[in-house]
Protein backbone atom coordinates (compact mmCIF):
# COMPACT_ATOMS: atom_id res chain seq x y z
CA UNK A 1 0.00 0.00 0.00
CA UNK A 2 1.48 3.55 -1.09
CA UNK A 3 0.85 6.53 0.99
CA UNK A 4 -0.11 9.59 -1.68
CA UNK A 5 1.64 12.65 -0.90
CA UNK A 6 -0.03 15.72 -2.52
CA UNK A 7 2.32 18.28 -4.61
CA UNK A 8 2.05 22.10 -4.15
CA UNK A 9 1.37 21.57 -8.31
CA UNK A 10 -1.84 19.23 -7.67
CA UNK A 11 -3.65 21.32 -5.27
CA UNK A 12 -6.68 22.22 -7.20
CA UNK A 13 -8.52 26.11 -5.72
CA UNK A 14 -11.43 27.27 -5.41
CA UNK A 15 -12.91 30.67 -4.99
CA UNK A 16 -15.51 31.44 -1.89
CA UNK A 17 -17.70 34.42 -1.20
CA UNK A 18 -19.46 34.67 2.40
CA UNK A 19 -21.40 37.05 3.27
CA UNK A 20 -20.65 38.82 7.05
CA UNK A 21 -24.06 39.97 7.89
CA UNK A 22 -25.68 38.73 11.03
CA UNK A 23 -23.44 36.30 11.68
CA UNK A 24 -20.87 35.97 14.77
CA UNK A 25 -17.62 37.36 14.34
CA UNK A 26 -15.64 34.09 15.93
CA UNK A 27 -17.87 31.48 14.70
CA UNK A 28 -17.60 33.51 11.28
CA UNK A 29 -13.62 33.51 11.85
CA UNK A 30 -12.81 29.81 12.79
CA UNK A 31 -14.89 28.69 9.19
CA UNK A 32 -12.98 30.69 7.27
CA UNK A 33 -9.52 29.68 8.50
CA UNK A 34 -10.76 26.00 8.08
CA UNK A 35 -11.37 26.64 4.41
CA UNK A 36 -7.81 28.85 3.70
CA UNK A 37 -6.10 26.01 5.19
CA UNK A 38 -7.27 23.76 3.46
CA UNK A 39 -8.81 21.35 6.39
CA UNK A 40 -11.87 20.34 4.17
CA UNK A 41 -10.37 19.04 1.80
CA UNK A 42 -9.27 15.31 2.02
CA UNK A 43 -5.72 16.10 0.34
CA UNK A 44 -5.02 18.27 3.90
CA UNK A 45 -1.37 18.12 4.66
CA UNK A 46 -0.43 20.73 7.25
CA UNK A 47 2.81 22.03 5.85
CA UNK A 48 1.64 22.80 2.25
CA UNK A 49 -1.04 25.49 1.40
CA UNK A 50 -3.65 23.63 -0.27
CA UNK A 51 -6.83 25.84 0.71
CA UNK A 52 -9.28 27.81 -1.36
CA UNK A 53 -9.56 31.87 -1.38
CA UNK A 54 -12.24 33.23 0.50
CA UNK A 55 -13.63 36.79 0.40
CA UNK A 56 -16.07 38.15 2.92
CA UNK A 57 -18.03 40.75 2.10
CA UNK A 58 -20.55 42.86 4.69
CA UNK A 59 -17.95 43.06 6.79
CA UNK A 60 -19.33 46.28 8.30
CA UNK A 61 -22.79 44.28 9.08
CA UNK A 62 -20.96 41.25 11.81
CA UNK A 63 -22.39 40.41 15.29
CA UNK A 64 -20.46 40.51 18.17
CA UNK A 65 -22.17 39.14 20.93
CA UNK A 66 -21.99 40.02 25.04
CA UNK A 67 -20.17 43.71 26.24
CA UNK A 68 -17.23 42.99 23.80
CA UNK A 69 -18.46 46.36 21.82
CA UNK A 70 -16.80 47.77 24.95
CA UNK A 71 -14.38 45.99 26.42
CA UNK A 72 -12.73 44.12 23.86
CA UNK A 73 -9.74 46.31 23.01
CA UNK A 74 -7.11 46.61 19.76
CA UNK A 75 -3.04 47.60 20.47
CA UNK A 76 -0.49 48.41 18.28
CA UNK A 77 2.95 49.57 19.58
CA UNK A 78 5.12 51.51 17.76
CA UNK A 79 8.18 50.15 19.71
CA UNK A 80 9.46 53.90 21.34
CA UNK A 81 8.24 54.59 24.95
CA UNK A 82 4.44 56.05 24.92
CA UNK A 83 4.01 54.50 21.95
CA UNK A 84 1.13 51.74 22.78
CA UNK A 85 -2.33 52.85 21.35
CA UNK A 86 -5.20 50.94 22.25
CA UNK A 87 -8.56 51.02 19.95
CA UNK A 88 -12.15 49.77 21.19
CA UNK A 89 -13.50 47.04 19.27
CA UNK A 90 -16.65 49.49 18.42
CA UNK A 91 -14.83 52.32 17.23
CA UNK A 92 -12.22 49.86 14.98
CA UNK A 93 -16.09 48.43 13.30
CA UNK A 94 -17.01 52.13 12.61
CA UNK A 95 -13.50 53.09 11.20
CA UNK A 96 -12.02 49.83 9.53
CA UNK A 97 -14.26 46.79 9.61
CA UNK A 98 -12.35 45.07 7.48
CA UNK A 99 -9.32 44.79 9.82
CA UNK A 100 -11.66 43.07 13.05
CA UNK A 101 -11.90 40.26 10.77
CA UNK A 102 -8.72 40.09 9.62
CA UNK A 103 -7.45 40.34 13.27
CA UNK A 104 -9.69 37.56 13.91
CA UNK A 105 -9.01 34.92 11.01
CA UNK A 106 -5.41 35.96 11.26
CA UNK A 107 -5.38 34.56 15.17
CA UNK A 108 -6.73 31.09 14.48
CA UNK A 109 -4.14 30.61 11.74
CA UNK A 110 -0.70 28.79 12.47
CA UNK A 111 1.74 31.13 13.99
CA UNK A 112 4.63 30.53 11.30
CA UNK A 113 5.69 30.97 7.84
CA UNK A 114 2.41 29.39 6.27
CA UNK A 115 0.46 31.87 8.01
CA UNK A 116 1.70 35.20 5.46
CA UNK A 117 0.88 32.78 2.57
CA UNK A 118 -2.36 31.70 3.95
CA UNK A 119 -3.51 35.07 4.63
CA UNK A 120 -2.77 36.65 1.24
CA UNK A 121 -5.84 34.04 0.19
CA UNK A 122 -8.18 36.26 2.46
CA UNK A 123 -10.24 39.05 0.35
CA UNK A 124 -12.41 41.33 3.42
CA UNK A 125 -14.62 44.14 2.03
CA UNK A 126 -17.05 46.27 4.29
CA UNK A 127 -19.81 46.75 1.96
CA UNK A 128 -21.60 44.10 -0.37
CA UNK A 129 -19.91 44.36 -3.88
CA UNK A 130 -16.50 42.84 -4.79
CA UNK A 131 -14.16 42.99 -7.59
CA UNK A 132 -13.50 39.05 -8.05
CA UNK A 133 -16.58 38.34 -10.14
CA UNK A 134 -14.52 37.38 -12.67
CA UNK A 135 -13.05 33.97 -10.32
CA UNK A 136 -16.96 33.04 -10.14
CA UNK A 137 -16.82 32.22 -6.53
CA UNK A 138 -18.92 29.93 -4.77
CA UNK A 139 -21.56 30.57 -1.69
CA UNK A 140 -19.87 29.67 1.41
CA UNK A 141 -21.86 28.13 4.52
CA UNK A 142 -20.90 29.44 7.78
Amino acid sequence: MNTHAVKAADVQRNWYVVDAEGKTLGRLATRVAQVLRGKHKPVFSPHLDVGDFVIIVNADKIRVTGNKLNSKYYYSYSGYMGGLSSVVLSEQLRRHPERVLVHAVQGMLPRNRLRAVLMKKLKVYAGATHPHAAQKPEPLEV
